[in-house]
């Protein structure tokens, strides 16, 4: 069924159809039997082949209970628009964002593109949100809601295209400070290939000043909150092994292994097609070995100490199994639900639920 209406779908606009497709989803969630249908989402004979299958399990990190392991990366609900609607789908964790002290636009469009023959997505968003005041207001009046949602939410937070990077600092201060009462865990971006000198900030010296400023804003709270960083796939070998030391050394609660790559490599879509799309961040399927090499070698190099949920190429339960199986505590899709449908969480946790 999914596969007819992508056929559709992808005719249109991506980042069109992204949020045509959201707001119908919102549409239907208004209607409570609608909505529990979506819920239940399982097809008779879906139903049939995972009867058997024990549920998806709470699973714990990071102080944390999330409602299964099964979480949507950063870039989907920059806003925090949709979750309930996500909720619904049956997502444990949802992280929202990126969010940037000030509103702003992001880049020219069009800046979304579907490589089909890859299962792949190659954008170059470039931060665009409501800006973190709005967001977090937002927030806010989800938690002051009688039915609140009990989805657990991320804030991937980064810094205005405007804002120095010797200023950087101040605008992951600014947002954490904002959105630390309404979300769960912090994730730090510093690896979006769409911002001009974002990544440079994935330098150590750079690195330790926003990080270890955010724990200093945070031990200020009587909750703490964990704190997260968000690294990118293109780090060399001698770079990870930087921001494991950092992230040892001043007890970083975690890391997202990756973020979107800036490689063209082994592509399936002809070069021309490539070329005409221009810049901007791979994912998807081509970044599933990669991403899992840099989850194995983190958690072999720190016998486990870092947590780390894994981010990239995840499409099935065998794909997140493998996450787990190289140090994965929880996996986060994008891609894989554009492409399989929002089935793809009950499917995932169903695989998972039999390996754990």
């Amino acid at each position: 069924m999914y596969k007819l209406l992508r056929s559709v779908l992808f005719l249109f606009d991506p980042e069109g159809v992204h949020y045509f497709s959201m707001n119908g989803l919102r549409l239907l969630c208004k209607i409570p039997v609608i909505k529990t249908l979506i819920t239940n989402q399982l097809t008779p004979q879906q139903e049939k082949n995972l009867r058997s299958s024990a549920p998806a399990r709470p699973a714990g990190g990071f102080n944390i209970q999330f409602p299964n392991r099964v979480g949507l990366g950063a870039g989907f609900d920059k806003n925090a628009k949709y979750l309930n609607e996500l909720e619904a789908l049956g997502f444990g964790f949802v992280e929202i964002g990126t969010v940037t002290p000030l509103p702003q636009s992001g880049n020219d469009k069009p800046r979304l593109f579907r490589l089909p023959k890859d299962k792949a997505l190659i954008n170059r968003m470039g931060f665009n949100n409501d800006g973190v005041d709005v967001v977090a207001e937002r927030l806010k009046k989800i938690k002051n809601q009688k039915s609140k949602i009990k989805i657990v939410i991320g804030g991937n937070i980064g810094k205005n295209k405007v804002t120095p990077n010797e200023d950087a600092w101040k605008d992951y201060e600014k947002c954490f400070l904002a959105l630390h009462d309404v979300v769960d865990y912090f994730v730090v971006n510093v690896s979006s290939p769409n911002t001009p000198g974002l990544r440079a900030l994935q330098e150590k010296d750079v690195l330790h000043k926003i990080l270890s400023n955010l724990q200093i804003q945070n031990s200020k709270f009587k909750i703490q909150k964990p704190i997260l960083l968000k690294i990118a796939p293109d780090l060399t070998t001698e770079q990870i092994d930087d921001v494991i030391d950092l992230a040892l050394e001043i007890k970083l609660d975690g890391l997202v292994a990756s973020n979107t790559t800036i490689s063209r490599d082994k592509l399936t879509t002809h070069q021309s097609r490539i070329k005409k799309i221009g810049a901007g961040g791979l994912s998807g399927l081509p970044l599933k070995n990669r991403s899992t090499e840099i989850v194995k070698y983190i958690h072999e190099k720190t016998n486990g100490q870092i947590p780390i949920i894994a981010s990239g190429g995840i499409f099935t339960g065998a794909d997140a199994t493998e996450k787990m199986d190289a140090g994965a505590s929880l996996v986060q899709v994008w891609t894989g639900l554009i492409y399989e449908g929002p089935v793809i969480v009950k499917r995932i946790c169903n695989i998972i639920s039999e390996k754990t």
